[in-house]
């Protein structure tokens, strides 16, 4: 599913708390990403199209609620942007990272306990 940058806003906000109405969307959107009551709503309904979102009608107000589940999401979304970028390769991703000091030791530590799961699940 092809979710823009602008509707991956509106999902993050979802994902932390749902279900908003669009009035609280908005206004939780233009304080953190200066966007506008009417570009909110647009991007609702673009992403209700997309079946990312649903809503629930209450008298005059609609209830909005993520479809997409967050973690399923981003995986998808992080598979297809090193198998576009990278050609599947996960590694020049971390090096090009790494080559510009830009992994910090916490990084590190989190990715060689990673590394480390994947060998004792590869041994089972």
């Amino acid at each position: 599913m092809d979710i823009s940058n602008s509707e991956l806003l509106v999902l993050q906000q979802l994902w932390q708390s749902a279900p908003q109405t669009s009035g609280e969307l908005a206004n939780t959107l233009e304080a953190q990403h200066q966007m506008h009551e009417k570009t909110v709503k647009t991007l609702l309904n673009r992403l209700v199209k997309k079946q990312a979102i649903s809503f629930d009608k209450q008298g005059r107000t609609y209830l909005y609620s993520p479809l997409l589940v967050e973690q399923d999401y981003t995986a998808n979304a992080s598979k297809s942007f090193v198998e576009r970028m990278f050609s599947g390769k996960l590694s020049p991703l971390v090096a090009g990272f790494a080559k510009r000091n830009e992994l910090s030791a916490e990084d590190v530590t989190e990715l060689q306990a990673l590394i480390d799961d994947w060998h004792k699940e590869q041994k089972s």
